[in-house]
Parts: C-alpha cells; structure tokens; sequence
C-alpha cells in the first residue's frame, strides 16, 4: 500500500489506481472545546456552522465541493445503500455505502469504532463502513461486501483498509457482553491490557472481510483512546468525530496526460 502526498492534512493511500483514501484527524478546524478542533460529527451537540465548516475544510482538503462530500446517518445497524449520480445522500439511516461515480467522496464518522473502506479497482467500485459492536454482530462489513459483489465486485479483487479505532487493549467490557459479541464473530474476544474482558472490533472485522474472501486487507494500527490527536468517545465522553474517506477520482492516474 503506498502512501503518497496529499492536499494539507490529509495523507491519501491509493487503493487502486484512481483510487483514494484517507481518515482525517482532530486538529485545523474551528470548533469549541470539547469538539476542538476539526469535528465532523452534526450529531454530538457541536455548532452546526461550525461542522459545515470543518467539512467545507475537508473538501477542500479533498479537492471537491462541501456538497460532494457523501454522509451518513450512522445508527450502528448493516444498512447498506448504494449511492448513484444523482442523491446526494442516502434516503435514510444506514452504517454503509458504495459507489461507481467518480469524484464522490464517501464518508463515514468514528470516535472509537471502526472506519473500513473497501475498493475493488478492477470494477471501479468503492464503499465505506461504520463497524461498532453492534455492527459488527449485525454483520455490517460483511453486508457492504455481499451489496458491491451484488453489483459487480469480486471480493478477490477487492482491497480493504481498516482505520484508527478503540484496541482491544483499551476495550474494557462486561463479561456477559463480550460472551454475546463473541458468539458471533469468535475473533472480537480478548483480555484488556489490564487483565480483564474485551473486545477487539478491528480483529473481528479482520476476520469477517477474511470469511468473505477478500484477501488484501490492511489496517491503520492507532488506537482512538491512547492517540489524543483523534476523538474518542470512551476516553472523553462528549466529543467530536472523525471520518474516513474513500472515492474514485474524476480520471485514472495513468490516464493522465493521454488524449480524449
């Protein structure tokens, strides 16, 4: 995976040619404590103009309009929605969507779940997902993989990038929780660092995308709770959210520069 670099406080990987993705962090936005700085979320109580100008800044950032940014009403459920041409957004809740139409980015808000982008260049099809314990049991990532292979992908083709959330070293919960968590996906079980029950949601993501045949998957290995450079709900309470992004850009790198 290649890492190259990008617009000011985004770094992108390419997960495809044409392909981008990036989690942005807390810092160079504008809004108040404890939502400093660069908030994304509309939904924690921050000021709404002040999230519509950290997104604005994230456009920005991205090369594109506020508007072309793509949201979600996260609900931690496995909602899938495929977002054509012309919605603006998904019609109602959903923790997942994908998309063919270039210079689109898809978004999806964490402050301790899991971020996952998924991509499959071969079919120029791209999606995000919004793993919780909850979505992880209702099988949200599995569901976003089954909706792009319905469309076209291939889940061999297909490259998955999960981002910074909670580790299962911080991911202290009650015993009959993570026995419930864990009779459906067996991979989420773990002892916190402190010797007691936890959950690892990127583990149980992991071996989820794994069971559903794609076979290129990568994490971004940072921990919402230990980084204070990315919002945590666990460790601040009241706080903001950061997004994760996917999209396909206008034109193909390696078209660059070759006649129409």
């Amino acid at each position: 995976m290649r890492v190259t670099a990008g617009p000011p406080g985004l770094a992108w990987q390419e997960l495809g040619d044409g392909i981008l993705g990036a989690f942005s962090g807390r810092s160079g936005g504008v809004s108040s404590p404890p939502f400093d700085s660069l908030n994304l979320g509309l939904r924690v109580g921050d000021d709404p103009a002040a999230v519509a100008a950290n997104r604005a800044t994230l456009a920005a950032a991205c090369g594109v309009a506020a508007p072309d940014l793509a949201w979600m009403h996260q609900v931690h459920g496995a909602d899938v929605c495929y977002l054509s041409a012309g919605m603006a957004e998904p019609p109602g809740p959903v923790d997942a969507m994908f998309t063919d139409v270039p210079g689109r980015p898809l978004c999806v808000l964490a402050a301790d779940c899991l971020p996952v982008l998924v991509a499959d260049p071969a079919s120029r099809l791209v999606g995000v997902a919004h793993a919780g314990r909850e979505g992880l049991v209702a099988g949200v990532v599995p569901a976003l993989i089954a909706a792009m292979t319905a469309a076209g992908a291939s889940p061999a083709l297909m490259r998955a990038l999960t981002g910074p959330s909670i580790c299962g070293g911080c991911y202290e919960v009650p015993a009959d929780l993570q026995a419930r968590v864990s009779a459906a996906v067996p991979e989420s079980r773990c002892q916190t660092t402190g010797g007691t029950t936890g959950l690892d949601i990127a583990a149980g993501v992991r071996a989820q995308l794994a069971a559903a045949g794609v076979g290129w998957i990568r994490s971004v290995p940072r921990c919402t709770k230990e980084c204070g450079d990315l919002y945590s709900y666990r460790r601040d309470g009241t706080t903001g959210r950061f997004a994760g992004l996917i999209w396909l850009s206008p034109a193909r790198p390696s078209d660059a520069g070759k006649a129409p």
